[in-house]
């Protein structure tokens, strides 16, 4: 069980694990470094997601802090960003192939799956009690150019990754924002037979 950390509990309206309830993006983290071993096992948790044709278009580019990469990484992101990612242990920027491997025909699912790799890494690090939290606040083509990623790759998303650190030693108006936000009830999101409008939406 994980326990949530904020007195502001979410309810589902089914029954679901609490792993995936108590899954959100914390942005206080302490600074402090993580292990490769640690690492490793949220990229491995990743490398187990589906995919069509069992293509595994993700890719993960990560620097730890207090190395040589870090700043290449840090600078990509916008200022809103660093005031709080200053303190991950790692900061990854994800990147997804275009095409199939065996084929090099349009994989047309590569963000959809690439998702999914996301997701696992992000609930084996709840598991572990560590903060993940995902970004599109960052420079997509100073990305592209300073990691070298080549055109038939798409540059999608960044995380940080950390452990936990207090509420109060983010700034005050990131301090209001920190604690897991609810979610859309299932009637705006889930329809039967045909795509249709939710009243009132």
């Amino acid at each position: 069980m994980v326990n949530n950390p904020d007195d502001r509990t979410r309810t589902p309206m089914y029954d679901v694990h609490s792993l995936i309830l108590n899954r959100w993006s914390p942005r206080s983290i302490t600074g402090e470094e993580l292990t490769d071993e640690v690492l490793m096992n949220l990229f491995e948790a990743a490398r187990w997601a589906p995919s069509s044709y069992n293509n595994q278009p993700w890719r993960f580019i990560y620097a730890k802090r207090n190395t040589e990469h870090w700043n290449r990484f840090f600078n990509l992101l916008v200022e809103g960003n660093k005031v709080w990612a200053k303190n991950a242990a790692a900061l990854v920027v994800v990147i997804a192939r275009k095409n199939f491997e065996h084929n090099e025909k349009p994989a047309r699912t590569n963000q959809f799956d690439t998702g999914a790799a996301w997701e696992n890494l992000a609930l084996e690090a709840t598991f572990r009690g560590l903060a993940v939290h995902g970004m599109q606040g960052f420079d997509y083509e100073k990305a592209r150019n300073d990691l070298e990623v080549p055109d038939n790759f798409d540059v999608l998303a960044m995380i940080a990754i950390g452990k936990r650190g207090p509420r109060d030693q983010l700034p005050p108006q990131l301090q209001e924002r920190e604690y897991p936000n609810d979610r859309k009830p299932l009637k705006e999101i889930v329809m039967e037979g045909q795509f249709q409008h939710p009243k009132g939406v």
